[in-house]
């Protein structure tokens, strides 16, 4: 069985069928679906220990954030650990986390994201330059413009205007703080 459990393509396809399922939220992939896909030779008796060891190993990487010295030390010891990996799918869980590190860190953060949040702000100061009555003309008025909302999800900006007379740049700084308290 051991042989058959080291192939690098398959090992290489079941870390990715892992990540579709434990990161990125795919429905749809099983376990007995990675087993039949990538290990049809061995049992389910067999694979379901492989599986959790794998799962687990992607897990630690992907929870403690390793950056590549970091995961040369955790797969030198998994590969010393007795019933642990061999040093060639150590090769290949580093190769796999090399090239999706990003993509699982960022669907990790944006799963911890559990409410809305603050996606951007942006403001200005207008002057009007004309107006019905000319004491209106050169008026400042300040304009926030803020996007409220789960990352991925669409959302309509929030405009606030503050219409009367701005003398301070405080002034913005309290608006900002109306809007920071709206969350």
């Amino acid at each position: 069985m051991a042989a058959e459990l080291e192939g690098s393509k398959c090992l290489s396809g079941l870390l990715s069928g892992l990540a579709q399922d434990t990161f990125y939220g795919h429905p749809g992939i099983t376990e007995e679906l990675l087993r039949s896909q990538l290990y049809p030779e061995v049992s389910l008796e067999e694979f379901r220990p492989f599986l959790e060891k794998m799962k687990g190993i992607l897990k630690s990487i992907a929870s403690a954030d390793m950056d590549f010295n970091q995961l040369e030390a955790f797969l030198t010891a998994q590969t010393k650990k007795q019933g642990g990996i061999t040093s060639e799918q150590a090769a290949v869980i580093s190769k796999f986390w090399k090239s999706h590190k990003t993509k699982i860190r960022e669907s990790l953060m944006n799963q911890s994201c559990w409410d809305r949040g603050l996606r951007s702000l942006s403001w200005r100061v207008d002057g009007k330059s004309q107006s019905r009555h000319s004491a209106q003309i050169h008026t400042p008025v300040a304009i926030m413009e803020l996007e409220i909302g789960k990352s991925g999800q669409i959302c309509s900006p929030v405009v606030f205007k503050q219409l009367d007379k701005l003398d301070k740049i405080c002034d913005i700084k309290r608006l900002y703080t109306m809007v920071s308290e709206y969350q």
